[in-house]
């Protein structure tokens, strides 16, 4: 029997991110500062210049790959 009946959709959580957006007035590039591989970085898109903000950005499911959590050190395993 087909169950025609649609789930109701989950709302997607939004927090305000930190991220670089880019300082070119015709460029609308950014990123995400957790996934930035500088500590300033510069766009991607036309090579201008970054600059620090926030955005109110849907929250992603912590992966493990973020590039600022690989650089803290692993700690030492005990003998």
């Amino acid at each position: 029997m087909y169950n025609s009946r649609k789930k109701p959709a989950e709302e997607v959580p939004y927090a305000d991110t930190a991220i670089w957006s880019c300082t070119n007035d015709g460029c609308n590039g950014w990123m995400r500062d957790e996934y930035s591989f500088d500590e300033v970085p510069t766009c991607s898109q036309c090579q201008s210049p970054m600059e620090r903000s926030m955005k109110s950005l849907p929250v992603l499911a912590d992966t493990g790959f973020g590039y600022k959590k690989m650089t803290k050190p692993a700690p030492k395993a005990k003998e």
